[in-house]
């Protein structure tokens, strides 16, 4: 997206690729050597300590086949990674966010199959959210580990306002549209949205198709079937999008406000909006940010209401289902070897999933709920596992999904859309002409 997936984990951080040997201390190497796997990972803070320490406790416990780390900003990350993959110079392992980079990468015949793998480790693949194998897995193999934590997109409101003006959470999609007329005529506006980001009005259609049509229908925008964004419920979902710009549903000025700033979440936490869709991410940002909006309980928090005569469960949720790590098909046979022994010993692993939770991540792993304990962040967390565990469909984030090719020109039209200078139509016909890309 830009986001969710760079957001999820972080936008920034160091100044730039910082490079550890195998015992933590200055090194060169970023190629896969013999004794010695390779392994690139986003450098902010509090996550890179998380990632940091699962080596630390691997190299330690075997130092004849350790792991060197390169770690970098979200950005470099995202350039460096494709460019070496292409010059078959990848890190043994391929730290990613699956779904269209990840099939770029199978197509080319750059990372290895591990369906086998999980065959043989069929234990450790029950110990993951189901949900989480379908962004790691291309025409029916798969081709990454899932890893780390979940991270679903959220609906958002203030509850302070809510009780100001008399008003339930929306249970469908009419009590969003009655909210919005309520709110207005209260000079509150009703939704926040950072709209020049364009990935955060992604959000609203990534859910509007899942609730009127299935994930059916993204699933044959994915699959690359001829004409599947004229889908009529994807027509609807499209035109229900327009409606609610029509009614002042958004912040005014909503085009030119960025979510990198946190704005957006700013306009919920200071009472200026009511309601915000956003990444599960931002619940961190605005317990820090907002002073005690969060701490006092002005936060609320629920997945996406359901539209009334939808074919979608309501239970479903989009977002971020893992993170996804690969093994380069160029990296020696040593080398690869670490890299299983890292998944098995360390990814996933009690403590490694521990650590996760104390910075109020949900590590895709089942049980883990039994650590949350009682702490201020503990309902939100088991909010954030019930979901994703409970979703019958989680759908990535639809620019991780789609090939870059088709997310640029998905990001493009979402804008114009979102600015009512295309219609659902003329939305559809664009996008159409890139499936499969």
């Amino acid at each position: 997206m830009g986001l969710p997936l760079g957001a999820a984990l972080a936008a920034c951080g160091g100044s730039g690729p910082t490079q550890t040997g195998a015992g933590g201390g200055p090194g060169t190497s970023t190629g896969s050597a013999a004794g010695k796997a390779t392994y690139w990972y986003l450098s902010v803070e509090p996550n890179e300590g998380v990632r940091r320490r699962a080596v630390e406790r691997f190299n330690k416990a075997n130092p004849s086949s350790t792991i060197a780390t390169t770690t970098m900003q979200n950005d470099a990350f995202k350039t460096k990674i494709k460019t070496a993959i292409g010059a078959g110079e990848a890190p043994t392992i391929i730290w990613g966010w699956g779904g269209g980079g990840l099939r770029s990468y199978v197509q080319a015949g750059q990372v290895d199959d591990l369906t086998s793998w999980f065959d043989q480790n069929a234990a450790y693949k029950d110990r993951l959210f189901p949900s989480s194998f379908g962004a790691a897995t291309v025409d029916g193999k798969i081709y990454a580990v899932p890893v780390e934590a979940v991270t679903p997109i959220v609906f958002f409101y203030n509850k302070k306002l809510f009780d100001k003006v008399g008003a339930q959470p929306p249970q469908e999609w009419g009590d969003i549209m009655d909210l919005v007329k309520k709110f207005n005529a209260a000079g509150i506006a009703p939704l926040s949205l950072g709209g020049q980001s364009r990935w955060t009005n992604m959000m609203w259609l990534e859910f509007l198709f899942d609730r009127i049509g299935g994930p059916e229908v993204f699933q044959a925008i994915y699959d690359g079937e001829k004409d599947a964004w004229n889908n009529p419920a994807a027509i609807d979902a499209l035109t229900k999008i327009q409606d609610l710009i029509k009614a002042n549903g958004f912040v005014k000025g909503f085009s030119s406000i960025t979510a990198d700033s946190n704005a957006d979440q700013a306009l919920l936490y200071t009472g200026k909006a009511a309601m915000m869709l956003h990444g599960g991410w931002t619940y961190g940002s605005m317990n820090t940010d907002g002073g005690d909006f969060v701490s006092g309980g002005n936060l609320g928090y629920m997945n996406f209401p359901a539209v009334q005569g939808g074919k979608g469960d309501p239970g479903n949720t989009v977002g971020n289902p893992a993170q996804y790590m690969s093994i380069s098909s160029k990296a020696t046979p040593e080398a690869k070897d670490i890299a299983k022994k890292f998944f098995l010993e360390e990814m996933n692993s009690e403590p490694q999933s521990k650590d996760w939770v104390s910075i109020t991540q949900v590590p895709i792993v089942k049980g883990i709920d039994a650590e949350f304990g009682s702490s201020e962040q503990g309902p939100w967390q088991k909010f954030v596992y019930d979901t994703a565990s409970n979703a019958k469909s989680f759908q990535q984030s639809w620019d991780q999904a789609l090939s870059p090719t088709a997310a640029e020109v998905l990001l493009d039209n979402i804008a114009k859309l979102f600015q009512m200078s295309v219609s659902p139509q003329q939305f559809a016909t664009n996008l159409n002409e890139v499936i499969g890309k």
